[in-house]
């Protein structure tokens, strides 16, 4: 029966990938035209046009302030303008489609954070995961679970053994977010039982912490680190495979044979179908502009390790999809795939 249930999923994730595909060339009917624009993705000369970073985020959040830190330093390298097109809605559903319809135009480059693999996953999007590659990474950002500064668990042992009792509640800015998903991968390795309660932003969510409303919640390193040094809150453990320079105390899950890796992503991303050579010199372009101080001291400054969090596209590429695997077979346990 096991091996059924397998192929049967199998059969279905496939159906679905196929579908994000005829999704596409249906929502994006210029892309095949686009594709073989010799002239705009002529690697000689490259860029020809201004290039075009689209946004699913507001003004001011973290997916603007990441771009807006390297995006100087990118635009030294090139002839061209670069710049923001905000595309707003749908859980970056708008963002999606704006790049459907532009097509492999090779200047058109998508920020990306887990919102949209997971409207991928749920088939909201006119794209799927193997319409895309990833060019580069720029912070990894891992979540640490953290209790408020009186708690009960004072280690992460406690916490486990606690949890495998009685389950306790941990908070989430939303259902089906990163928070949610991650929590609910570790409560699977670590076997036990997590009561899930969504607060609708990370701030409300430390808030209902800080006041004993839950028992634990996930916060990125970036986020959490000022509460925690200050005393606030108290961090158990680390979603990552190594313990993190700024709380060398504090270990990993994966220490414990719990190893899930959850963390904020902030990467970029063009439809798969780019020619390679393009997708080099874009990569090289970005990764110059992270090369300079300014991005590199946004980095430190927010407690990640510029040589940990930036890489190019072979290995945020694997990333990417890794995680989307990963997120497409949680949400479907937790019943938030809509077929």
């Amino acid at each position: 029966m096991k091996s059924m249930h397998s192929s049967r999923h199998a059969i279905s994730h496939q159906r679905h990938l196929l579908a994000g595909s005829i999704a596409l060339a249906m929502a994006a009917f210029p892309l095949s035209a686009a594709a073989q624009d010799s002239e705009k993705c002529n690697p000689d000369g490259w860029p020809h046009d201004t290039i075009e970073l689209v946004s699913h985020a507001s003004v001011g959040g973290g997916t603007d302030i990441t771009m807006r830190m390297w995006m100087d330093g990118a635009t030294e390298q090139i002839d061209e303008n670069i710049t923001i097109v905000y595309k707003q809605g749908g859980g970056a559903r708008a963002a999606q489609e704006y790049m459907a319809a532009r097509g492999v135009d090779c200047h058109t480059i998508v920020a990306l954070t887990q919102t949209h693999l997971y409207t991928m996953a749920r088939g909201k999007s006119p794209i799927g995961i193997n319409d895309v590659r990833g060019v580069v990474r720029a912070m990894d950002d891992p979540s640490v679970i953290v209790v408020r500064a009186d708690s009960p668990y004072k280690t992460y042992k406690e916490l486990v053994a606690a949890s495998q009792k009685e389950a306790l509640t941990w908070g989430v800015a939303q259902v089906g977010g990163t928070e949610h998903i991650g929590i609910e991968r570790w409560a699977e390795v670590a076997k036990l039982d997590a009561r899930v309660v969504p607060f609708g932003s990370g701030g409300d969510m430390v808030t209902a912490l800080r006041s004993g409303a839950i028992d634990a919640t996930v916060a990125n390193i970036s986020e959490a680190l000022p509460l925690i040094q200050e005393g606030d809150i108290r961090a158990l453990a680390l979603f990552s495979e190594e313990r993190v320079g700024d709380l060398p105390d504090v270990p990993s899950t994966y220490e414990y044979d719990h190893g899930v890796h959850v963390s904020t992503t902030r990467g970029y991303y063009v439809l798969a179908d780019t020619p390679d050579k393009i997708v080099k010199q874009m990569e090289s372009m970005i990764l110059a502009g992270m090369a300079t101080d300014r991005f590199q001291e946004y980095l430190i400054n927010n407690g990640l390790d510029p040589d940990k969090n930036i890489t190019g596209a072979d290995v945020w590429d694997k990333q990417m999809k890794e995680e989307y695997e990963a997120s497409y077979k949680a949400m479907k346990k937790l019943g938030l795939l809509d077929k």
